[in-house]
């Protein structure tokens, strides 16, 4: 495991601080669910932008919708 430092403003830091004590959790399980979402949408759009250059349209559509509910399930 890897130690990652960052800098926030301060008012940023306790809102996050507020946000994990209201999901019952540490600040450093909320980055990992936060980088956790991030790298799966990455993977999503690089499959998609590898399936599209070879031409296959629905496997790239249906790559297109998988990211839709990936969106709208982190909205909630």
């Amino acid at each position: 495991m890897s130690t990652l430092t960052i800098r926030l403003p301060s008012d940023q830091h306790e809102r996050l601080k507020a946000l994990a004590a209201a999901r019952g959790t540490s600040i450093n399980k909320l980055f990992e669910e936060f980088s956790a979402r991030a790298l799966a949408e990455f993977d999503l759009e690089t499959r998609f932008r590898m399936r599209a250059a070879k031409g296959d349209r629905q496997k790239g559509l249906d790559i297109l919708d998988k990211l839709d509910r990936a969106h709208s399930q982190s909205n909630q």
